[in-house]
């Protein structure tokens, strides 16, 4: 009889634990390629890495693969401490493209612009130094740099346009504001 009320109740439990539950979404298609949406604007460029017996080899960037339009004018290389937001910022006059070399990256993006068909959308992407690729961050785009990982993440930046010390294009919310749908959850950083 106990047994009995015993699979009854755990069916009772089973039934409701399901009712409640949500189901994860499909995240990549036929190829395992993502199917996560880009804000408008964006987009990726997976890199060749050559591996032997002595190490590796990357294709960081080249103009022949025509990935973008703007010429490779300017680079730098940028890391952020482990649990650290850089961020958030937008750029007027130029693009960020991005290259994560070691770590991981939770890349976050808010679209403000009012004639973008994903205005008001945020958009996180994954980075890591273990999958190579480019990746691109529009203009008027407010983003915002996550170190998720356990070490330094290492990113290569190569902007459309040179740094101008004299007058950045550079503009800040600090990461708490309430005009960005999101939270970084107590992460620390500016």
């Amino acid at each position: 009889m106990s047994d009995q009320i015993g699979r009854s109740g755990g069916e009772d439990i089973l039934l409701r634990t399901l009712a409640a539950a949500v189901q994860d979404q499909r995240t990549v298609d036929e190829q395992r390629q993502s199917i996560a949406p880009l804000l408008e604007g964006m987009s990726f460029h997976n890199s060749v890495r050559h591996d032997d017996d002595r190490g590796s080899v990357t294709e960081l960037f080249d103009p022949r693969w025509g990935w973008h339009s703007d010429p490779l004018v300017f680079s730098y290389v940028f890391t952020i401490r482990p649990g650290t937001v850089k961020g958030w910022g937008l750029h007027k006059q130029h693009e960020d493209r991005y290259f994560v070399l070691s770590g991981e990256l939770e890349l976050v993006l808010y679209d403000p612009r009012p004639e973008s068909s994903t205005c008001g959308k945020i958009c996180r992407i994954y980075l890591s130094g273990s999958r190579p690729r480019l990746i691109n961050v529009p203009k008027f785009v407010w983003h915002a740099d996550h170190n998720i990982g356990t070490s330094d993440v290492v990113v290569v930046n190569f902007p459309t346009i040179q740094y101008d010390h004299s007058n950045p294009d550079k503009y800040r919310l600090p990461l708490d504001t309430d005009l960005i749908p999101y939270s970084f959850a107590g992460a620390k950083g500016w």
